[in-house]
């Protein structure tokens, strides 16, 4: 399935792009995220499983188990903390 990615903040800046579109057979946001650090690189860094990184489901906060669907947009970014 396509999908459209976006990074945000220091993944954004990491990995040097802030969308992309994925052809992927990942079935949830978690499987996603694990392909995404099979890349290697800035994505293993940014994205490595021990990192804190929130992830939104067209636009609505989610967690790793959330199904994903062709065409839908998934977002990858660092807690953001207020003050």
């Amino acid at each position: 399935m396509k999908l459209t990615l976006k990074y945000f903040a220091s993944i954004r800046e990491a990995l040097g792009t802030g969308q992309e579109a994925l052809e992927t057979s990942a079935a949830t946001v978690q499987a996603l995220r694990e392909e995404l650090v099979g890349r290697g690189g800035a994505y293993a860094l940014s994205l490595a499983p021990g990192r804190a990184v929130r992830a939104a489901l067209n636009q609505v906060m989610v967690d790793g188990q959330a199904a994903l669907s062709e065409g839908a947009e998934v977002a990858f970014f660092p807690p953001v903390t207020g003050g």
